[in-house]
């Protein structure tokens, strides 16, 4: 097992934030790899809810940063803001932490501030279509970027 996932755990454990550079692009464009940084919260004394950024660990796998898009009796459902593909049921135990704010630029920006609780609730009812959000960008993108 990777040491530094087992201090992560460990960190949130004894009721620390730790800071994070999120890799890949599975949270994009809310969050974006090798410029934004996650700031973590345990997840211990939280009521999560749908919309929320969590950091859960796959059964004997790795450290995921996704957001919850439904919560029902058999456990929670997370997605990646770049992502359609629904992971779940999770247990609440395999959720470690919870975003509660990120650096971006040297800024630290809240999960609280009014924009961003707008934009990333937009962006998760827009999951069903964001492949399709995504292919119409790239193909402006295309157009005009040559």
């Amino acid at each position: 097992m990777d040491q530094e996932k087992v201090d992560i755990e460990h960190i949130l454990d004894q009721g620390h934030d730790v800071q994070i550079k999120p890799q890949g692009y599975s949270m994009y464009p809310l969050i974006i790899p090798e410029r934004d940084e996650a700031i973590v919260s345990s997840a211990s004394d939280v009521q999560l809810k749908k919309g929320d950024v969590a950091l859960y660990r796959r059964e004997g796998s790795i450290l995921v940063l996704h957001r919850i898009c439904k919560i029902k009796e058999d456990g929670f459902y997370m997605v990646g803001d770049n992502q359609s593909e629904v992971e779940g049921p999770l247990k609440r135990e395999q959720i470690k932490g919870v975003l509660t704010g990120f650096i971006r630029n040297g800024k630290y920006i809240s999960v609280r501030h009014p924009v961003y609780l707008l934009l990333s609730r937009l962006w998760l009812l827009l999951r069903p279509v964001r492949p399709f959000i995504a292919k119409s960008v790239h193909a402006l993108k295309s157009l005009f970027i040559k």
